[in-house]
């Protein structure tokens, strides 16, 4: 199991930038898969990122692919999800999330999640 933390949520305007970053805690953090997931108001949690253990392999979401870059630092225990060009529909609670094993795009495969950050793009 991994504790993991968000923060760098905020009220950005669209076509600006933010950056968010997830400390996890335990020894065995390169054994984890990493994902990023956010969830609107009134909508379902939806799969934005996700890396390997080592970090070579990433996959997004197409309405994120080009604008959001997920990576991951094994020494300091953290992952982050810089997201550029942002619009309004990005506007959402966004999550880290940690698996044993490989990267999935699939909300069930997860079991460990932070709390959450919220991020408001403004028009």
């Amino acid at each position: 199991q991994v504790q993991l933390v968000e923060s760098g949520g905020g009220l950005v305007q669209a076509g600006g930038s933010l950056r968010l970053s997830c400390a996890a805690s335990g020894r065995t953090f390169s054994s984890y898969a990493l994902g990023w997931f956010r969830q609107a108001p009134g909508k379902e949690r939806e799969f934005v990122a996700a890396i390997s253990r080592r970090g070579g392999v990433t996959i997004y979401a197409d309405s994120v692919k080009g604008r959001f870059t997920i990576s991951r630092d094994n020494a300091k225990n953290t992952v982050a999800l810089q997201m550029n060009s942002l619009k309004p529909e990005d506007t959402a609670v966004y999550y880290c999330a940690a698996r044993g094993g490989t990267y999935a795009s699939t909300e069930s495969a997860y079991g460990d999640w932070g709390q959450g950050t919220q991020v408001t793009v403004s028009s």
